[in-house]
């Protein structure tokens, strides 16, 4: 987004709880000291979430920007001091398995701190887990995650020791004052009226918490964030704990399998629940801060609903038999923020210049959220983290509906503790997209899982009869465990090996199509991306949009199919956005997302000409028709965009039409190809595919937080262009990071992504560089796990089975000395190491005779 003009702007912070205090810190420290933080409530205590926040935190997420900002709030907060008080106590964090399948989730759980470098976490067996939290029935434990500097966060303490830093550095802190309006004049804020007067703002930012949606409302703003009511309890004195004085020196204790957690509270315990019915509220529901006030509560504190805390109860009797029966001496419903993807919020509005969001932030990750938005904001990008995944302005349309917003936030309620796929879709609202293919699909047998809406077959039953056929060649069906197995079939390998053998069409309709037109979309476009865009008609590039630091922003195929007509196949939403906030005043250039309107087929295979060259007058020949070029043609009857691309390295062509004639296409590919054997298959195939070849997958593999040489897209910027990013990336410091090609040496260790790499020979020493005991802070020594020993030197972004080679594939970063073809090193799967080993890549075909035959 392009920054304003003025030197020192004059900032307007609604909502002073954790993030909203938070952010004022981090602002005011990066120099920006006309900054005004309000409140409807008084503050510190605010009335909101952060008041009532049990404060409990785990720094473990499988999202590794949601780890770091976890870890940054951490040491931040352990350094706040208030009124003599720390903000922080790092009593650790304990993680429970009370049957084998969580147990086995928590060594998944593991596997994510080595990969995002959460530091002092460890593996229990059920003795070492029951000694740590000595209250436990030890015949309910199966194990446990330990986590030394997870703890509890005292964030009223925190929101005032940090709204006194940013006053002392010039802010302004008005609690009782209740925004009325976002005040906008064409299309840029300038100020927020309140009940006590206007303010004047050049830049606004919402940290309004649970009235998140009513503020962004005053914006024309849709923020997919739901308050949900979650119970929690203050018992009254337990017999255990009688005679504490300190606030807690247990964990915090986290018991997944039943929805609760439980934190120490002096004599008591707090107990959290989410095993119950979800209670959504509307943030225009919510009472007044006065009226709370007057009936002596806050807002975001609901009245409890006893008979939706019995299992609660119950199940604390079982684990914490000791504990006796509890007195409930303070229980309520408090009022958090649950959003569509369970990510933050964050961003500048779409449309109007200077209104920022941070929204659906808990206070686990809020300093690390206010420091990214710190950085965005004055810097105009996060240098410290990847925010894609919380970009605001990442969903789809339909997304934004009402319904399907409280459906989704419900849902992340009630599944907010269980063990999810990554692959697993979600269950209702679904259909909700679908392609001109989809009876087709249905009527295939099509497996679906779903992407943005879209619903995307992963494989194809028709196709179950190819495994033992005599198609099948030899190339080898693995066997998968349990959970790389999940939502997987061994007619993947044989959609796999059909598309290199003879010939498959893939429903690429997902893909996100944007159309450039218009007088200077040339230029448009040229100031955005790495490639060289003054080409011939009908030429296709490959190139990247970076940020203004050099990073990765997105990986997009640019065709030109007129003077002043181009179609982008992007990554989604964002990149859309991306492009119409970077387009000039006054500008006749169009930027238009014509993806519902338009289908496509990818059809690629050894056969792929056969098939498509007698449907046409056009000349499909290698000599008619180049790699990376575009061609109108008709097939048939049809109308189609024809492009020479191939994302599974197969000869063949990206096919764009109307998504009136989807249909007739797909019936007319499938009818002509029925002699030279063409099947449908689906994304399982078409991602061990694109692995074996050597594309990245953005998102994933590639994100803003690394560069083009490091990520190995290098070749798609051409820096004899002039392109966004380009100055930064003559600068910015390669610390030598690479994305890794890894051949794993087990034909069934078969990873999924998130899964941290090892060097060989550091399972020889332990965390101190020497193998033996490890002393707890609790003072017991044991036996260090050799599974645990060592740091991780890298994580796997993405994986699959390589149908074609015989054998499974990863996409690893690592750091510099670890990257050279040949380097073994280890992947940490649950419980067990997988070798492998650096591969030159693509491992498919490298010298492209395939492609461009």
């Amino acid at each position: 987004m392009a920054q304003p003009s003025f030197a020192q702007p004059a900032v307007v912070i609604i909502g002073g709880g954790i993030v909203g205090a938070s952010l004022a810190d981090e602002i005011t420290e990066r120099g920006w000291t006309d900054v005004t933080v309000v409140d409807g409530g008084p503050l510190p205590v605010s009335g909101g979430s952060t008041s009532h926040a049990p404060g409990v935190v785990f720094q473990t997420n499988g999202s590794k920007v949601m780890s770091e900002f976890a870890m940054y709030t951490v040491n931040k907060f352990k350094s706040l001091v208030h009124q003599g008080d720390s903000c922080y106590l790092a009593v650790g964090g304990l993680e429970i398995a009370t049957t084998p399948e969580r147990a086995l989730e928590l060594e998944r759980r593991y596997g994510y701190t080595q990969s995002w470098g959460v530091p002092g976490a460890r593996l229990l067996d059920a003795r070492e887990t029951v000694r740590t939290w000595d209250l436990l029935d030890p015949s309910t434990v199966h194990g446990g995650l330990y986590v030394a500097d997870d703890g509890i966060a005292k964030a009223v303490r925190a929101v005032a020791a940090q709204l006194d830093r940013a006053r002392s550095r010039g802010a302004t802190v008005l609690p009782h004052h209740e925004v009325l309006d976002v005040l906008v004049t064409g299309n840029r804020v300038t100020g927020v009226r309140t009940d006590q007067g206007d303010i004047r703002a050049d830049i606004v930012v919402c940290c309004a918490g649970i009235w998140g949606p009513k503020v962004a409302a005053m914006v024309g703003q849709t923020l997919a964030l739901t308050p949900l009511a979650h119970q929690f309890a203050w018992t009254g004195p337990v017999n255990d704990l009688a005679g504490r004085t300190s606030e807690a020196v247990r964990p915090v204790l986290r018991h997944q399998d039943a929805d609760l957690y439980y934190r120490e509270n002096g004599t008591g315990l707090g107990i959290g629940s989410y095993r119950h019915r979800p209670m959504p509220v509307r943030s225009t529901d919510l009472a007044s801060w006065k009226d709370a006030a007057a009936a002596g509560g806050q807002p975001s504190v609901l009245d409890f609903t006893p008979e939706d805390f019995e299992f609660p109860l119950a199940e604390t009797a079982r684990i914490l038999p000791s504990l006796g029966e509890l007195e409930l001496k303070n229980a309520f419903n408090g009022v958090f923020s649950f959003t569509t993807d369970n990510m933050p919020l964050l961003g500048p509005h779409a449309s109007i210049d200077g209104f920022w969001t941070a929204e659906a932030v808990w206070v686990t990750h809020s300093a690390g959220v206010a420091k990214a938005m710190a950085e965005w904001i004055v810097d105009g990008y996060s240098r410290s983290f990847d925010l894609h995944a919380c970009d605001l302005n990442r969903f789809e349309r339909h997304q934004l509906a009402p319904a399907y917003i409280e459906a989704k936030d419900c849902q992340n309620f009630v599944e907010v503790y269980d063990i999810l796929h990554p692959l697993q879709p979600m269950e209702h609202s679904r259909p909700l997209r679908t392609s001109p293919f989809y009876a087709r699909e249905l009527e295939l047998g099509g497996v679906m899982l779903e992407a943005n809406g879209w619903e995307r077959p992963h494989w194809y039953a028709a196709n179950d009869a190819l495994v033992t056929s005599d198609r099948n060649t030899g190339w080898h069906i693995p066997q998968p465990g349990d959970w790389a197995g999940r939502f997987w079939s061994p007619t993947i390998a044989a959609e796999a090996a059909v598309t290199r053998t003879d010939v498959a069409i893939y429903d690429m309709t997902a893909l996100k199509r944007i159309e450039v037109t218009g007088a200077g979309a040339t230029e448009f476009l040229q100031s955005l991306v790495t490639g060289k865009m003054a080409k011939s008609v009908g030429s296709v590039t490959y190139c990247l949009m970076l940020d203004i630091d050099g990073g990765i922003r997105s990986d997009v195929t640019v065709a030109r199919l007129g003077e002043e007509h181009y179609q982008v196949g992007a990554n989604g939403a964002i990149d859309l956005d991306w492009m119409r906030r970077h387009l000039p005043d006054g500008s006749a250039v169009q930027v238009r997302d014509i993806t519902a309107g338009t289908c496509c087929i990818g059809i690629w295979g050894p056969k792929a000409r056969d098939v498509v060259q007698p449907l046409t007058d056009t000349d499909f020949s290698n000599a008619g028709f180049k790699y990376f070029r575009a061609k109108q043609a008709f097939l048939g009857t049809i109308e189609v965009t024809a492009m020479r691309l191939s994302y599974v390295g197969e000869l063949g062509w990206e096919l764009y039409t109307t998504a009136d004639q989807g249909l007739v296409l797909w019936d007319l590919l499938m009818k002509a190809g029925a002699e030279h054997g063409i099947i449908a298959a689906g994304r399982g195939a078409f991602n061990a595919l694109r692995i074996e070849k050597g594309y990245r997958s953005f998102g994933g593999d590639m994100t803003d937080e690394h560069t083009p040489v490091q990520a190995g897209v290098d070749f798609a910027v051409k820096m004899d262009q002039d392109f966004l990013g380009k100055d930064a990336l003559l600068t910015r410091e390669d610390d030598g990071k690479r994305l890794c090609l890894l051949t794993i040496e087990g034909e069934n260790d078969i990873v999924i992504g998130s899964e941290p790499v090892y060097a060989v020979g550091m399972d020889q020493l332990g965390p101190n560089g020497t193998r033996g005991t490890e002393v707890d802070k609790f003072g017991h020594a044991d036996e260090v796990d050799p599974r645990q020993e060592g740091r991780a030197i890298g994580y796997v972004t993405s994986a699959a089975y390589a149908y074609t080679l015989g054998t499974p594939l990863a996409y690893a970063w690592l750091p510099a000395g670890y990257t050279a073809p040949g380097t073994s090193v280890e992947i940490g799967y649950f419980g067990d190491r997988y070798r492998a080993v650096v591969t030159a890549e693509p491992a498919f075909d490298p010298e492209m005779k395939k492609i461009r035959c």
